[in-house]
C-alpha cells in the first residue's frame, strides 16, 4: 500500500503552491487510495474465490478418479446410457442441485441457482462410448464386451461432475445460474438435436455454453482457436443429363475435383502426430493445417434413366471456403465440353461444424491466461484435418459457445490421449486440470 501512495503522489504531481493546492492534492490522493482500497478488496475477494475453487478440487479429486474409473468399466453406447445417466443424477442431486433427467434420451440437467443476479452460463459433457475392441491399456478395463471409452468422454463426465461439486461448494461466491448439460449420443451426433428437440432450452436460458475435449497435448495444456475448430467437411454431387461420352465426362469431373486438393500426397499433414508438432502443429501460426483443401479419393457414381451423378468428399480449413470452391467448378464445367449436360451442384453437410463464438473464445482464452500462463493455455491456428465434428455444434447454433481441446497426454510415461485410437490413454491429472481451470473460468463469466 506504502507502493500505491507513492504512485499516486508522483501521478498527481501538483507543485506546493497555495494551501487549496495541498488541499486538493491531499483530496484527490486520499480518494486515490480509497479507490485503490476497494479494488484491493474485490481482487482479494475473486482471489479468495480461485484458492476455495483449488483447495475443493484438490480434496474431491481422488473421488472424482474412482467416479472417472467407474465409468470407464461400464461404458454404454450412443442412446443406451442408462447408468451413466442415473449415476449422474444421483450425483449432482447429492450436491443439491435442481436435477432433470430423460431429455432427449437419457440426457441431465443440473441447474445451480444461486438467488443472485447474473449471468446464465452452461457447461456440456457428453457421456457415450463408442464400439471397439481395443484392449483397455489400464487395470480398470471395460466389462462390457466391444464397447470402450476410447474418445474421453468418462473423463469429460467427471470433470463437469467435479466442477459442479466445486462450484456448489463455494455457491455464496457465485451470481447468476450455471446449468451443467450432460449429453448422451453425440458419437453419432443425434444427442444435441435430441435434447434441443425435447426442449432443454425451454428448460435453461443460458447466455454463453462451453464444452471440452480431451485431446493430445501434454497434460494440462488448455488450447482452442475462434470460428472453426475442425475441417468443414461437405460432399459435393454434381449432375450431368447423360450422352455418348459418359465415359470420358465421368474421367473429366474425377480429374476436376481431384485437382481442388491443394496437399501433396507425400505431405506430413497426413500424420496426426504432427498435429502436435511444435514447428507444423496447430500451436505454431506457420502451421501446415492452414489453407488447405483435400478431397477424398473415392469419387462415387450413380445414375437413373436419365442423369449421372458424380459425388466427392472434401474438408476444408476455412468454413467459408465452399462458396469459392463451387463457383471455381461451375466456371469450369461451364467452359468445358459438357456445359450442356451440365445440371446443377448439390452440397451435403456430412459433419457437424463446431463454430466458437469470437469475442467468446478472445475473452475467454484471455481469462484463463491470466489466471495459469501462456505455458497451460496456448492458442490454436488452423484446424483439425479429417472431417471430425462435435455435435455440440447444435447447441453453439442456438447459444454463444466455446468448445475448448484438454491435453491429457503423459508421453514420459506411454499415455497417449489421441481419441479413437487402439492405444487411446488418458493422464487422469487433466481432471484436475479441467475442474480447477474451468470452474475458475464460469467463476469469471458469471460476473
Amino acid at each position: 500500500m506504502v507502493l500505491l501512495y507513492i504512485f499516486a503522489e508522483d501521478t498527481i504531481k501538483l507543485p506546493k503552491m497555495n494551501s487549496s493546492r495541498k488541499v486538493l492534492r491531499t483530496v484527490l490522493t486520499v480518494n486515490f487510495i480509497f479507490l485503490t482500497l476497494s479494488i484491493f478488496g474485490q481482487t482479494a475477494e475473486i482471489d479468495r474465490s480461485h484458492l476455495k475453487i483449488q483447495e475443493q478440487t484438490d480434496q474431491v479429486f481422488d473421488s472424482l478418479v474412482s467416479l472417472r474409473r467407474d465409468f470407464h468399466r461400464h461404458p454404454e453406447l450412443a442412446e443406451q446410457e442408462k447408468r451413466t445417466s442415473k449415476k449422474i443424477a444421483a450425483y449432482l442431486k447429492a450436491l443439491g442441485l435442481e436435477v432433470h433427467t430423460n431429455i432427449g434420451g437419457y440426457g441431465v440437467v443440473g441447474i445451480l441457482k444461486t438467488n443472485k443476479k447474473g449471468k446464465h452460463i452452461a457447461w456440456r459433457a457428453d457421456i457415450d462410448a463408442l464400439a471397439s475392441n481395443h484392449p483397455d491399456k489400464v487395470n480398470f478395463s471395460s466389462e462390457k464386451a466391444g464397447v470402450r471409452h476410447i474418445c474421453g468422454h468418462d473423463v469429460h463426465t467427471t470433470i463437469a461432475l467435479g466442477m459442479a461439486n466445486v462450484l456448489s461448494s463455494i455457491k455464496e461466491d457465485l451470481t447468476g445460474t450455471v446449468y451443467f448439460i450432460f449429453q448422451p449420443a453425440e458419437e453419432n451426433l443425434k444427442g444435441a438435436k435430441a435434447m434441443i428437440a425435447d426442449g432443454l432450452f425451454d428448460l435453461i436460458n443460458p447466455d454463453e455454453i462451453y464444452a471440452l475435449h480431451i485431446a493430445p497435448m501434454p497434460e494440462g495444456v488448455i488450447s482452442t482457436k475462434a470460428n472453426n475448430l475442425y475441417a468443414d467437411y461437405k460432399s459435393i454431387q454434381i449432375a450431368f443429363t447423360k450422352t455418348r461420352e459418359k465415359e470420358q465426362l465421368i474421367e473429366y469431373t474425377k480429374e476436376l475435383l481431384l485437382n481442388l486438393q491443394n496437399v501433396k500426397s507425400d505431405s506430413k499433414f497426413w500424420d496426426n502426430r504432427n498435429l502436435i508438432d511444435a514447428k507444423i502443429g496447430l500451436g505454431n501460426p506457420n502451421t501446415i493445417f492452414k489453407d488447405y483443401i483435400t478431397v477424398n479419393p473415392n469419387i462415387q457414381i450413380e445414375e437413373n434413366d436419365d442423369k449421372i451423378f458424380i459425388r466427392a468428399y472434401l474438408s476444408a480449413e476455412k468454413h467459408t471456403e465452399v462458396d469459392s470452391i463451387l463457383s471455381r467448378i461451375e466456371l469450369n464445367i461451364k467452359e468445358s465440353d459438357f456445359s450442356k449436360e451440365f445440371k446443377g451442384i448439390t452440397i451435403g453437410n456430412e459433419a457437424a461444424i463446431v463454430l466458437n463464438d469470437e469475442n467468446l473464445t478472445y475473452s475467454s482464452m484471455s481469462t484463463l491466461n491470466t489466471m495459469y500462463g501462456n505455458k497451460q493455455v496456448q492458442p490454436l491456428y488452423g484446424a483439425i484435418p479429417d472431417g471430425r465434428s462435435d455435435d455440440f455444434s447444435f447447441f453453439q447454433n442456438k447459444i454463444p459457445g466455446v468448445y475448448f481441446l484438454l491435453g491429457a497426454s503423459n508421453f514420459e510415461k506411454g499415455i497417449i490421449s489421441m481419441p479413437h485410437s487402439s492405444n487411446f490413454a488418458v493422464d487422469e491429472n487433466s481432471i484436475k486440470v479441467g475442474v480447477k481451470s474451468f470452474s475458475s473460468l464460469i467463476l469469471e463469466r458469471l460476473k
